[in-house]
């Protein structure tokens, strides 16, 4: 299958859309941006797919990467980031593979985009391989970049999640999941920072969270795992004690302390663990499930 390049074509708003009065233009600019944000929900089935292999790939003592080159790269590398202090996946069990490298965050050169000996370089360099599952994201589904680097992935056994704007892209038939969000044209032609990546955004947020679900680290909306690294999260993290067990903020505190600021300890020391040890041994039964450690820990 020959892949469509939608993302290079127009939006059928856009004629005549620079005359436009300034509110006009922020009107076609939402309604683009909503239209995209609608192609996500297709993609839903692929999304629980690659959450489960991501999860699986996490529990098994294995690695993400996440590939990715220009816009694409970086809603790439800001879902990376953010596992750690959201759902304490550790910066060694996550790593991005980004075209341009550390240099390409403050001068976005285009040119890093088409080197596949880059791409396969950079992938190689992780020693990422059986058993690992690789997050490829590319508007165009075509970035000889992003490609390259998942082409290897899976020549080394990796799982290769691959996710792309365009019917039909190589990256989709590479991926053994491939999740097509089938954006509508940009207003701006070709400017996938824009729906494209909108689309891509909320695609990564869900799978990523789902994925945090299967890891045991959410708990009725919250996230359980949290790295309270900062007055704002730990403030948080004692609210989140609290709320589950229902005892007061301050006692949340001292249990917080207690556990060296790891929420699920604390809750299971609230729940009716006799130590640190014994809340330990039920979230290790329990595979880090909090749900199912609260179980255990009643039980006794």
């Amino acid at each position: 299958m020959t892949a469509k390049l939608g993302t290079e074509d127009r939006d059928v708003n856009a004629k005549g859309f620079d005359t436009l009065p300034p509110t006009r233009i922020l009107e076609v600019l939402a309604a683009a941006q909503v239209n995209a944000a609608r192609s996500v929900e297709a993609a839903i089935p692929a999304i629980a797919a690659a959450a489960e292999k991501a999860a699986s790939a996490l529990t098994s003592g294995h690695r993400l990467a996440y590939i990715g080159a220009g816009s694409s790269g970086l809603m790439a590398l800001a879902d990376c980031l953010e596992l750690p202090g959201t759902y304490g996946i550790g910066l060694n069990e996550a790593v991005v593979v980004l075209a341009g490298g550390r240099d390409s965050l403050v001068d976005m050169i285009g040119v890093g985009e088409d080197d596949v000996e880059a791409g396969a370089a950079d992938l190689a360099a992780t020693g990422i391989g059986r058993g690992d599952c690789v997050i490829a994201v590319s508007a165009s589904g075509s970035t000889p970049y992003t490609v390259a680097a998942a082409r290897l992935a899976r020549e080394r056994g990796a799982t290769v999640i691959g996710i792309a704007n365009n019917e039909g892209a190589p990256l989709l038939l590479l991926a053994d999941v491939a999740v097509l969000l089938e954006t509508p044209p940009e207003v701006i032609s070709g400017s996938t920072r824009m729906g494209a990546g909108t689309a891509q955004k909320i695609a990564l947020n869900m799978m990523s969270t789902l994925m945090a679900v299967h890891l045991g680290h959410v708990h009725d909306g919250h996230m359980v795992n949290v790295r309270a690294d900062n007055d704002k999260l730990t403030a948080r993290a004692a609210r989140i004690v609290s709320d589950i067990t229902g005892i007061p903020t301050d006692t949340a505190t001292g249990l917080l302390r207690e556990s060296r600021g790891s929420v699920k300890h604390a809750i299971l020391l609230a729940a009716g663990a006799g130590d640190i040890e014994a809340a330990n041994a039920a979230l290790v039964e329990a595979g880090q499930n909090l749900r199912r450690a609260m179980s255990l820990v009643a039980k006794l």
